[in-house]
């Protein structure tokens, strides 16, 4: 008997070994260094400074071990006992599949969804944006811990969304300058998890302090990163395809105007106040130079910026320099005038094939290598990566139980209603009541779409249409595709779609675009529906027993004149990509469980606009060559919907509580120079920032009342504008200078306040790129109020 016990036993710890072997195997842990025998390494002390243990590191390797590390791949180097790592993982709007650093291979299959980044941004809600990041930031820690990920991640996209044909501005925060900023803000600072010694600013969500010193031997790194993110893609990137030009070869001729004030706006805020600790290069030139090689352009990152963290290059961006650009003689030329302009680290092989007959020829020094080294190392260090096992870390907590949890699907499915927006609503045709629908149809292509993500998508936790949000709703909902995809050249599917619209009660039509006709590498040529979609809609319209219910698809804006102008087409919603809650989000604000309050987060011009060359970059208008100007701030036509267009079903009116009427600035000069200044400036009509060292004391606030006015909760966007007080050649129309967005109860009134810095805020970039501030009355619009401050020295 004792024999057969002794059996047992042995039988038991064989299944639990074998059990916990395949566990291991299905969840692999990260690989780490400083394991032993290799933990008696000095970099692996960490009771050392991180710049003392970076530099003990880089100091074991040889050349060749050096220019491994200058890959997105790096190999393992088993005498120090340092594992293989992928820097490229992608967290955009979720974890993304793009990466080859994410696998959905071990015990975490899938990841939450979130909507793609310009609906989010339509919110116009920093603490929405932030528990965004924040939420993918676990998720991605707890795919590190199950070996699935790594700890540096590519976003986010702060690109300024120029044009409207761009494939990747639905990756963006939208047109904005300051709302990019503040996306940038909230996205690294939720995501990194870093604790800034920065002083904040919590009312307007703006963060104020001291930049970031670049990076010197005594230096600890900064503090301690959660995740590490990217801000992307230096500079003026926003080009894919357009006629002959790509974004590899393209060259962006930019005015210094438009450079500060609105190209480099969100990068200066990426890197200033939210401290992120990745820039990336982007493909193209800037005048002539490429990203990635511009020495003047990455030396004012570090220098004057204060940037400390490591700069990627965009995937084969060095390789760019020589083969599409043709800007350097070699290859050879091309990542030695890469690594001395600042980039230390290539997406991709070209360093890694080059860099050793660089290096033999003389073009390429040691210390350009251990420079670079310098900076991607003490990320890592900041990561926690040379500190041991992460199984026993500050993050060690994050697994499985953390990925595609209720509170994250619920803030993604909170995030698509907050962010749809409702163009159109023909006397009050939206909401439906649904007691009174026995059969709705639903048409398009994007309606049976699972998980309609955009760019940059993972796996979702749950599989769902546009169409499946219905069924619980509705209890006979007809489908029809109308046409086979959303390209739609063909009119074959037009009678099934047509026959279930003359017997439903109620028809939805959900048309647009996907990443057939915008996304990485493409481009558009027309701001109108694709091929017979316009058809296919009107011809509905004429069937259908009532008005229809038009829903937009794509994150770049489209031209649907023909819909706004036709009264059988009651309402429009443009709903973007809204990923694996859109369907769910969506019916509850066409019965009426949620009202929508987002905001277009960019103009949607009409079809006319794709006449203008997408090369030109240039946001002013240039009334002498007919050019129409880019962007709200600048465009002098009509659009469809301007920025910041959108409708709800209850109505909000604001009431000025209080301002300033006057603010009085002193200039930072002596007594003497002073007066001459003073002079200067009266004559012109303006001061420059740097002049004004007291500009930060002066910021005020503007406390406003808002009331709901109807019998429905909502919410509502405040967005308030500057208007100059004089015609200052290069001058904004207007801009947006604060916003919020106010959860108001029906028939009651909400207090809040927005802050304003005037030279942050109410000051634009002259020609030479210098942020001046107009002298004289400033007039501040908010809704219907209207408010002048006037600022003198």
């Amino acid at each position: 008997m004792t024999k057969n016990i002794h059996f047992l036993i042995l039988f038991i710890l064989l299944n639990i070994l074998d059990f916990n072997v395949n566990l291991t195997k299905s969840n692999p842990q990260p690989q780490y260094p400083c394991q032993p025998p290799h933990h008696k390494y000095k970099f692996c002390n960490k009771k050392l400074s991180i710049s003392n243990r970076v530099h003990s590191l880089i100091s074991l390797l040889t050349i060749d071990e050096k220019i491994l590390h200058l890959s997105d791949n790096t190999t393992s180097i088993p005498k120090l006992g340092l594992p293989a790592y992928e820097w490229w993982s992608e967290s955009l709007h979720g974890i993304g599949i793009n990466g080859p650093g994410i696998n959905f291979n071990g015990s975490i299959k899938s990841a939450t969804s979130f909507p793609q980044v310009i609906l989010t941004a339509a919110a116009f809600n920093r603490t929405l944006w932030h528990s965004i990041a924040s939420a993918i930031a676990v998720e991605a820690r707890a795919m590190y811990n199950t070996g699935q990920s790594g700890l540096t991640f590519w976003a986010p996209n702060i690109n300024v969304f120029r044009d409207p044909r761009w494939g990747r501005g639905q990756e963006t925060p939208g047109e904005d300058p300051m709302v990019v900023s503040s996306y940038a803000i909230e996205y690294v600072t939720g995501f990194q998890q870093l604790n800034s010694k920065a002083d904040k600013e919590s009312s307007n969500g703006h963060v104020f302090g001291n930049t970031r010193r670049v990076l010197k031997e005594d230096d600890d790194a900064g503090d301690k990163l959660m995740l590490s993110a990217c801000c992307k893609h230096f500079t003026a990137y926003d080009l894919e395809k357009w006629g002959d030009a790509t974004r590899y070869s393209f060259n962006a001729v930019v005015t210094r105007q438009d450079m500060e004030d609105t190209f480099q706006a969100p990068f200066r805020s990426c890197i200033q106040q939210a401290k992120a600790s990745c820039l990336m290069c982007s493909y193209n030139s800037v005048n002539g130079v490429p990203a990635c090689a511009d020495k003047v352009l990455l030396d004012k990152v570090r220098t004057d910026w204060g940037f400390d963290g490591y700069i990627t290059s965009d995937c084969d961006a060095v390789a760019t320099i020589y083969e599409n650009q043709n800007y350097t003689r070699t290859p050879e030329d091309a990542v030695a005038l890469a690594l001395k302009a600042g980039t230390n680290i290539n997406c991709g092989t070209y360093m890694l094939r080059y860099v050793k007959s660089a290096f033999q020829q003389g073009s390429v020094l040691e210390e350009d290598l251990d420079r670079a080294l310098q900076y991607l190392f003490s990320v890592q260090f900041r990561l926690g990566l040379f500190d041991g096992n992460p199984a026993k870390g500050q993050f060690a907590k994050f697994g499985p139980q953390d990925v595609c949890t209720s509170n994250n699907l619920e803030l993604a499915l909170d995030a698509v209603r907050q962010g749809i927006v409702l163009l159109k609503n023909d006397q009050k045709f939206l909401p439906l009541d649904k007691r009174s629908i026995s059969t709705l149809a639903i048409v398009g292509p994007m309606a049976n779409v699972s998980s309609p993500g955009g760019t940059y998508t993972g796996v979702p936790c749950k599989l769902k249409s546009i169409r499946d949000g219905f069924h619980r709703h509705i209890n006979r909902t007809l489908y029809a595709a109308g046409c086979l995809d959303v390209g739609c050249n063909s009119t074959a599917g037009f009678p099934d779609a047509i026959s279930i619209a003359k017997e439903a009660d109620y028809v939805i039509v959900v048309a647009g675009l996907d990443l057939s006709q915008e996304t990485e590498d493409l481009d558009r040529y027309s701001l109108l529906l694709p091929g017979h979609q316009t058809n296919l809609v009107s011809a509905l319209a004429a069937v259908s027993k009532k008005p229809i219910i038009l829903v937009l698809t794509g994150g770049g804006p489209i031209d649907v004149s023909f819909a706004e102008k036709d009264p059988r087409i009651a309402s429009i919603l443009w709903v973007a990509y809204p990923g694996e809650t859109g369907g769910k989000a969506l019916s509850e604000i066409i019965f009426g469980y949620q009202n929508p309050g987002g905001k277009l987060p960019m103009t949607w011009y009409l079809e006319s606009y794709s006449k203008v060359p997408m090369t030109n970059m240039n946001m002013r208008a240039d009334p002498a060559s007919g050019y129409p100007g880019r962007t709200y701030r600048f465009y002098t036509g009509d659009p469809l919907y301007g920025f910041g267009h959108g409708l709800s079903y209850t109505s909000f009116s604001s009431r000025l509580l209080s301002a300033p009427n006057r603010l009085s600035l002193s200039l930072g000069k002596s007594n003497w120079k002073r007066s001459i200044l003073a002079q200067e400036h009266s004559r012109l009509g303006y001061i420059h920032v740097d002049e004004v060292p007291s500009c930060s004391l002066s910021k005020f606030f503007i406390h406003i009342s808002v009331t709901n006015d109807g019998d429905m909760d909502g919410s509502h966007v405040l967005l308030l504008f500057s208007r100059l007080p004089q015609n200052i050649q290069g001058a904004p129309q207007k801009q947006l200078v604060g916003f919020d967005r106010v959860h108001v109860p029906a028939r009651k009134s909400v207090e809040t306040s927005l802050s304003i810095n005037p030279c942050e805020f109410l000051s634009f970039s002259n020609d030479q790129g210098n942020r001046i501030l107009a002298l004289g009355e400033h007039t501040l619009v908010l809704d219907d109020i209207e408010h002048v401050v006037s600022i003198e020295m």
